[in-house]
């Protein structure tokens, strides 16, 4: 497995975690790394990624809930809100990371976590975003 996969498989728990905590994910983070330290070392996209959706989760799900057409956030899997947090950063503030691997990574990680309806679910709410990123203020 790549290692901004499994980066993004870890960022994924952290922000799962903090969201079922009700905790800032770099404190959740922070609390991980104290015995993991060699692991988020290892993974430094994973600590972007966290860091990054922490930052801009304001606008990312303020994107989310205009575009996810009959979804509200709340009715959303948190596995799956995750997902597309994580994804949104990925495709609109992350320049090293082509768009279409950003959408085909949180597809992927839909696929493996959550429902069989969530991988197109996100694909479709990704894709729509990729569509719209020239037209979008951040």
């Amino acid at each position: 497995m790549a290692a901004r996969t499994k980066a993004r498989k870890l960022a994924l728990d952290i922000l799962f975690a903090a969201e079922l905590r009700e905790e800032e994910p770099t404190a959740v983070l922070a609390a991980r790394g104290r015995p993991n330290q060699d692991e988020l070392a290892e993974y430094p996209h994973a600590v972007r990624l966290i860091e990054g959706v922490q930052q801009n989760r304001e606008r990312i799900d303020e994107l989310l809930a205009t575009y996810a057409t009959g979804w509200t956030l709340e009715r959303m899997p948190v596995v799956d809100r995750n997902i597309l947090r994580m994804g949104a950063f990925e495709l609109l503030w992350v320049d090293d990371v082509p768009d279409g691997v950003a959408v085909s990574e949180a597809v992927g990680l839909a696929t493996e976590l959550s429902t069989d309806e969530s991988p197109r679910f996100v694909n479709g709410l990704l894709s729509r975003l990729q569509q719209l990123k020239p037209s979008l203020s951040l």
